[in-house]
C-alpha cells in the first residue's frame, strides 16, 4: 500500500478527549460532507483513545465501549464508509493506551485482525506506557507487519513521538505516517516549539511516509481538550501554512460544527492545501534560519513553480530574506519571479534578486512563485 500524498480529515481527541460516542462521530462524519470538508480533501473520520471496554473478551480480541457505541464499530465503519469517507481508529504499542485501556502490546496481529474485520482504514498507533527495556523499533515494526497481512490496506500512523531516533527508520518499517513530536496543545508556543523542532527533520519526508508534526489546533480558540489560551488569527495562519509547507497530514481537532468563517476558510484554503498534496511530495528547504528569529523556507512542487515562505517567531516586528542567489537563481540568470501570495491572493509582480518582507510578531508569509524571463 502506498500513500502518495499526506492523509487529510478530523480526529476526536483534540476537542472531545474520552467524550466520545456513536451520535458525536456520525455526526461529525455528516457534517465533513455537508459542510465542504471532504470536497477539499478531508476524508478520514478517526477516533482516538477511549472508545474501548476496559478488558478484551474472552478470545483476547478489543471490544468497544458498549455504552458509548452501542451498535458496534463496523456499523460507524458501514456509516462512514456510506458517506465517501474513510475510518480511523487508535490503538498504542505499550501495555496500557494512554488513557489507560487495553493497548496492543504482544496483541499485534490479533488486533490487526479485529480492527481489518471492522473495515477500518486508518490505525494511529501510539507510545504510552511502553515498557522501558522493550525494542521500540522491533514492535513498530510488528505492527506493521501485522495490518500488512490483516488481509485489509490500511494506512498505518505511527506515533512515537520521536522516540529512539524514529525519523530514521519508520519509512522502512513499513509508517505511512510517523509522529515525531510531542502532542500538540492550543497556543502559538506549542505548534511553534513543534515547528522549530522539526526543521531538522525535514529531508526525511518522501513519497509514502510522512512526517506527522500532531493534528491541527486551527479554530478550537481556547477551547476543548487541549485547549491552553488559544491563538490570534494571524498564528493559526502561520500553523496551518507551516502545516502545509512541511507536508505533514493535516487533521483537523476542532469541532467543526461550530467553526467561524475564518477558521473554515483556513481550513479550506485550497492554494495552501495543493502544497501539502503536491504529488512530488519534496520536501522543504531551509533557506535561513535567524537565531531562531525568523526562518525561510523554499519548496519545489511538481508543476515547476516554487513556494517561498517566511515565518517570525518571535516577539517582535522583524524582516526575513531571501537572497534568490541561495535558492539557485543568481543575479544574471536574467529570470525573476512572479509571486503571489497565497492568503490573499494579492500578486507582488515580478520580483528579482530578493525579497524581504515585513513579518509581525508570530506571522508567516507565503508566496507561490514561477519564472518569468527578463528582458
Amino acid at each position: 500500500m502506498i500513500i502518495n500524498k499526506p492523509p487529510m480529515g478530523w480526529n476526536s481527541w483534540n476537542t472531545f478527549g474520552a467524550e466520545i460516542n456513536e451520535e458525536l462521530i456520525m455526526e461529525m462524519a455528516d457534517k465533513i460532507v455537508e459542510l465542504g470538508y471532504k470536497d477539499a480533501g478531508y476524508d478520514y473520520i478517526i477516533i482516538d483513545d477511549c472508545w474501548s471496554e476496559m478488558q478484551r473478551n474472552e478470545n483476547g480480541e478489543l471490544v468497544c465501549d458498549k455504552k458509548k457505541f452501542p451498535h458496534g464499530m463496523k456499523y460507524i465503519s458501514d456509516y462512514i464508509h456510506s458517506k465517501g469517507l474513510k475510518f480511523g481508529m487508535y490503538t498504542c504499542v505499550g501495555v496500557k493506551t494512554c488513557a489507560g485501556y487495553p493497548s496492543s502490546f504482544g496483541y499485534e496481529f490479533i488486533d490487526a485482525k479485529t480492527f481489518a474485520s471492522w473495515e477500518i482504514d486508518y490505525l494511529k498507533c501510539d507510545f504510552g506506557y511502553f515498557p522501558f527495556n522493550a525494542d521500540c523499533k522491533q514492535i513498530y515494526k510488528t505492527m506493521a507487519m501485522a495490518l500488512q497481512n490483516s488481509g485489509r490496506d490500511i494506512l498505518f500512523s505511527a506515533c512515537n513521538w520521536g522516540r529512539h531516533d524514529s525519523v530514521k527508520w519508520m519509512n522502512s518499517i513499513g509508517a505511512h505516517t510517523y509522529r515525531s513530536t510531542g502532542d500538540i496543545f492550543d497556543s502559538f508556543t506549542s505548534f511553534r516549539d513543534i515547528f522549530v523542532s522539526q526543521v531538522k527533520n525535514l529531508p526525511y519526508t518522501s513519497i509514502g511516509s510522512y512526517n506527522d508534526m500532531d493534528m491541527l489546533i486551527v479554530g478550537m480558540n481556547g477551547k476543548g481538550n487541549v485547549a491552553q489560551g488559544g491563538c490570534t488569527e494571524e498564528e493559526y495562519k502561520s500553523h496551518f501554512a507551516l502545516w502545509c509547507l512541511f507536508q505533514s497530514p493535516l487533521i483537523i481537532g476542532a469541532d467543526i460544527r461550530n467553526l467561524d468563517d475564518f477558521s473554515k476558510n483556513l481550513l479550506l484554503n485550497k492554494e495552501l492545501i495543493k502544497i501539502n498534496q503536491d504529488s512530488a511530495a519534496r520536501p522543504c528547504q531551509l533557506v535561513y534560519d535567524a537565531n531562531g528569529i525568523w526562518y525561510s523556507f523554499i519548496k519545489e512542487l511538481s508543476d515547476g513553480d516554487y513556494i517561498l515562505a517566511y515565518f517570525n517567531a518571535s516577539d517582535e516586528e522583524t524582516q526575513g530574506q531571501i537572497f534568490f542567489y541561495d535558492i539557485g537563481l543568481p543575479v544574471y540568470s536574467k529570470v525573476g519571479l512572479k509571486m503571489t501570495d497565497l492568503f490573499t491572493g494579492e500578486s507582488l509582480g515580478v520580483v528579482t534578486e530578493s525579497y524581504t518582507p515585513t513579518l509581525a510578531p508570530h506571522c508567516c508569509k507565503i508566496y507561490r512563485a514561477k519564472f518569468v524571463d527578463l528582458p
